[in-house]
């Protein structure tokens, strides 16, 4: 058993580079992982295919940042195997009350369709998971995100592994010390992750977004 997940023990894990899962959504307990390589985002080298440049300039999708916090764990966990359990759910739940976990939410003819939440603390911006139920929207909350992290300061997008998907938008590992030196630059930063609400798509955001992915 793991001693009781409180915001203040998670925000500790994180700026040692550690981060909880669990068995399943049944488990009543967590375990504490740090992986040999870690997966980070780089800010400046998301890649936006030729296909979602497509998918922004059609326009079906709107977007919001912290608009439906809840929502967006809950659609995370949303799939037969999952890490989300009660407890990870209800300390994110805190955390986002506390300002200092965060959402971004696409929809479509107002449907929440896709997101990512993370966590923030300093210029770190720690993903912990996304979803998608149209093509694209995950990864038009991704590159929101980095363009939203990107524009107000941060360093470090951490998405702690590296997926197939991940990788074909930028994502990369890199060895467990390297991680810690760019954690440990991050945390001396002081970013913003800004306030709610909705975030343009318009022709010159997108440009903006894209330019230099």
């Amino acid at each position: 058993m793991t001693e009781q997940l409180t915001p203040d023990l998670l925000l500790h894990a994180y700026r040692a580079g550690v981060f909880p899962m669990a068995e399943d959504r049944d488990a009543t307990d967590v375990f504490w992982v740090q992986p040999r390589k870690r997966g980070v985002l780089p800010l400046d080298e998301f890649h936006a295919s030729r296909s979602l440049r497509k998918t922004l300039r059609r326009g079906q999708f709107q977007v919001t940042a912290d608009a439906a916090f809840v929502d967006v764990v809950r659609g995370c966990a949303d799939r037969a195997e999952t890490w989300i359990n009660t407890p990870i759910f209800e300390v994110y739940r805190q955390l986002h009350l506390q300002g200092h976990a965060h959402s971004i939410e696409v929809w479509q003819d107002r449907e929440l369709v896709g997101g990512v939440y993370g966590v923030t603390i300093g210029g770190a911006f720690f993903g912990e998971s996304m979803f998608s139920t149209r093509t694209d929207a995950s990864k038009v909350a991704l590159l929101c995100a980095v363009d939203r992290l990107r524009s107000r300061g941060f360093i470090l997008f951490d998405t702690q592994f590296v997926t197939d998907h991940l990788a074909t938008l930028g994502a990369i590992e890199i060895p467990r010390q390297a991680y810690e030196e760019r954690l440990a630059a991050a945390l001396k930063i002081v970013a913003d992750f800004g306030a709610p609400g909705p975030i343009p798509l318009d022709q010159a955001a997108v440009q903006r977004m894209t330019q230099t992915s």
